[in-house]
């Protein structure tokens, strides 16, 4: 098991001296009910169709029911007033902040919150790194939503701050292998965390992998036939290529060299090859870049993990793409607590604080 808190570049270890940010939940709100991404560290990806509000009360939603939180309403005074702090229980990168806010606006906009770090610190485990004050019961409901997006995006954001220091020079990047329904969300983790997006969708972008050159007849008809839709329909946007050989890599080049094209870059899938002791041969993979040689941009992928990475990124690729980032993601672990003193003590207790 790789440790997160060894992996972490050492800058994230000199905490420095912060001042508490304060605000209401609201702060992350236009008056109009839009998202303003004034206050924010890192702002989310753009998608022109994402209602990252309807996802936040479809969350509320799945959790109430038709009922509400029957357990507040039994045990919780409705005008209670509590200060409710968030703990950490393990190292590393803290992501959804912004997000909480979002979602503390949409339960109670009177809720106040302060952070003590902002997206995309380190933070240790026992940390107490923010605070909602408010309404008990509005900041109960809030929990659990708030904690599943934090908890994901932190997870994300982790792993890829691991893999982004590690396959320094190329560039990390993630794949549309997300949560359904969190695209935008898992994606803005990713950036929170160092890395660099990849395609938000099908629509922001060219892709021609291994099912379309099949459907196409070849490698060439398929980029040929993009070119011209391309053309046709007036649209500038960036083209990919995905190639499983050397041969095909030829045989983009040939095209490239001798035509007016979009491709913008080359992918090079599976040209890093597993060895049987754990390790990776990348011949082939610095073979096609040097084949390439800067004539576009180059992508590695597949056998992409935090121990083979390295390697990868010394290859001359320009970007790796993981799926692993956001499909793959372990959750860090944080809880939001009224009684921290007793959550404190059960943390020491099980060795989590």
């Amino acid at each position: 098991m790789i440790s997160v808190s060894r992996l972490l570049s050492p800058q994230f270890y000199a905490i420095q001296q912060r001042s508490v940010v304060k605000m209401s939940a609201s702060a992350t709100q236009t008056a109009g009910g839009g998202v303003s991404h004034g206050s924010m560290a890192i702002k989310p990806p753009s998608h022109p169709t994402y209602d990252l509000k309807a996802v936040i009360e479809l969350a509320l939603a799945e959790d109430a029911g038709d009922t509400g939180d029957v357990t507040c309403m039994a045990t919780i005074p409705f005008d209670m007033e509590v200060e409710a702090c968030f703990l950490v229980k393990e190292d590393g990168i803290v992501a959804g902040i912004a997000l909480a806010e979002m979602i503390f606006e949409q339960v109670d906009p009177s809720l106040k919150v302060e952070w003590m770090r902002k997206d995309g610190d380190y933070v240790h485990k026992g940390l107490k790194f923010g605070k909602v004050t408010g309404n008990a019961h509005k900041i109960v409901v809030a929990e659990r939503v708030v904690l599943n997006f934090m908890q994901r995006m932190s997870g994300i954001a982790t792993l890829t701050k691991l893999m982004a220091d590690a396959a320094y020079p190329a560039r990390i990047l993630e794949t549309r292998k997300t949560a359904p329904g969190l695209r935008l969300v898992d994606k803005w983790a990713v950036l929170i965390g160092g890395g660099k997006n990849h395609r938000m969708g099908l629509f922001d972008m060219v892709m021609i992998k291994d099912n379309h050159i099949s459907a196409a007849g070849g490698i060439i008809n398929a980029i040929r036939s993009v070119d011209e839709y391309l053309t046709l329909k007036n649209l500038e946007m960036d083209v990919e290529v995905e190639t499983r050989t050397l041969e095909e890599v030829r045989e983009v080049l040939e095209y490239v060299s001798g035509s007016k094209t979009r491709v913008s870059r080359i992918m090079l899938d599976n040209m890093v090859v597993p060895l049987e002791n754990g390790d990776v041969d990348v011949t082939m993979l610095k073979d096609a870049v040097e084949l390439i040689n800067g004539r576009v941009e180059t992508e590695a992928s597949g056998n992409v993990t935090i121990e083979t990475v390295h390697k990868i990124g010394q290859s001359g690729v320009t970007f790796i793409s993981s799926g692993a980032l956001t499909h793959s993601v372990k959750a860090l672990d944080i809880s939001l607590k009224i009684d921290t003193e007793l959550a404190l003590e059960v943390g020491r207790r099980t060795k989590r604080a």
